[in-house]
């Protein structure tokens, strides 16, 4: 149950950022639930949706499926279930394959399962991963 008061049920134009008409990352006019959602504050609506365009529209040194692996990566470690189906579905659209989706989550599962037992264990971190990072 959403913790706000329901989107209008077609969407408008106050659903949609003034700042484009089309979704930030799929060049279609489909605009998903929660841009809708966040429609009830419009600076925040306006915020979130040009940070995303920065983010994951915007030509980087990451492809757009890296990206979307990455934001599905988090979107399990946040236990967002939305953003992993969405993100999911857009890798896939962008070429990810069965194979590579079983690489991901044993690399997921993986990083998931050291994490815990180190961060259980509070494990010091050597200087030398410090200085690699400052030369």
């Amino acid at each position: 149950m959403s913790t706000i008061v329901c989107p209008p049920p077609k969407p408008t134009r106050a659903s949609r950022p003034s700042s484009t008409t089309s979704a930030p990352t799929g060049g279609s006019d489909f605009v998903n639930n929660p841009w809708h959602y966040l429609a009830f504050a419009p600076a925040l609506l306006e915020s979130v949706w040009r940070d995303v365009k920065a983010v994951m529209a915007r030509p980087s040194t990451l492809d757009l499926l890296t990206k979307k692996m990455i934001y599905a990566a988090v979107s399990i470690a946040n236990s967002c279930p939305y953003c992993l189906h969405s993100h999911t579905a857009s890798a896939r659209r962008h070429g990810m394959t069965d194979a590579q989706h079983a690489a991901f989550l044993q690399i997921v599962s993986l990083a998931a399962r050291t994490n815990h037992l180190v961060n259980g264990m509070q494990i010091p971190i050597e200087d030398v991963f410090d200085k690699e990072l400052s030369t």
